[in-house]
């Protein structure tokens, strides 16, 4: 197979085993906690872990393009943002 149109360096890498080791993650939580007790947050509908993780990542997606095209590219203050907008997610949501 020819994957020479990915860029794959170590930053790729690590971006899609990052996203790997999330669902595994998340799939094992499920496994010994089924149901994930959904619950209304501060956007008053009901949301899952998995609702909640997708909304992470869809949220660190959009930092990561606004710090890229606002900043620039060193991207390691947008990851620290991110991390830190999926905790308040997971928490508040």
């Amino acid at each position: 197979m020819n994957f020479s149109w990915m860029a794959w360096t170590l930053p790729t890498a690590l971006f899609f085993i990052g996203i790997l080791a999330l669902l595994v993650a998340m799939g094992v939580w499920e496994y010994f906690s089924p149901g994930g007790n959904p619950r209304v947050g501060i956007l008053r509908f009901e949301t899952t872990r998995g609702d909640r993780l997708f909304l992470s990542l869809l949220g660190a997606a959009f930092i990561h393009l606004a710090w890229l095209g606002l900043v620039g590219p060193d991207l390691w203050w947008a990851l620290a943002l991110s991390v830190v907008y999926a905790i308040g997610v997971f928490r508040l949501v």
